[in-house]
């Protein structure tokens, strides 16, 4: 294995890797077409990583919030529709998401009744961003779920034989 790194403000990617305890060349044998210098430039922050590029981490380095993380801080896209998810204990999730689907629940009838008429006026747009805020919230609890999920499946938290 090579030099340990002792840079203080390692990134999610170089973090990743190292939890493995993965060397860059390891890494890259793994990740079959991303060469140790490629992982560097993108662990050092000189060079963007390719969305191909952290899906393979994802599953390499078993994150699965690399890729929640790539689309919230680095695609332009991602950062202004994608809500940032982390990976969070399975009671915590389960109760935010049951929360979040109250919540969402009890604003069905009055978005049917803004909705109706295909157009929100502006008498209805505060009552229309809350719901959208309740929305959002429960955007970030399926990710999360989603994120614990694929965890669990990496780390056999899951076993299907349960």
């Amino acid at each position: 294995m090579g030099r340990k790194s002792v840079r203080e403000n390692k990134n999610v990617y170089q973090t990743s890797r190292e939890k493995m305890e993965l060397s860059r060349d390891a890494a890259s044998e793994r990740l079959v077409f991303v060469s140790p210098d490629r992982i560097e430039k993108i662990e050092s922050g000189r060079s963007a990583p390719h969305p191909d590029e952290v899906l393979k981490m994802e599953c390499v380095y078993q994150n699965p919030t690399l890729s929640n993380y790539y689309c919230t801080h680095e695609c332009p896209i991602g950062k202004k529709y994608v809500e940032e998810a982390e990976l969070k204990a399975l009671p915590q999730l389960t109760v935010e998401l049951l929360s979040a689907l109250h919540a969402v629940e009890e604003e069905e009838k009055r978005l049917i009744d803004i909705s109706v008429d295909g157009r929100v006026s502006n008498s209805e747009r505060n009552q229309f961003d809350l719901i959208l805020e309740k929305l959002t919230k429960l955007d970030r609890s399926i990710r999360g779920m989603r994120i614990w999920i694929e965890d669990a499946l990496n780390t056999g938290k899951m076993d299907e034989a349960k």
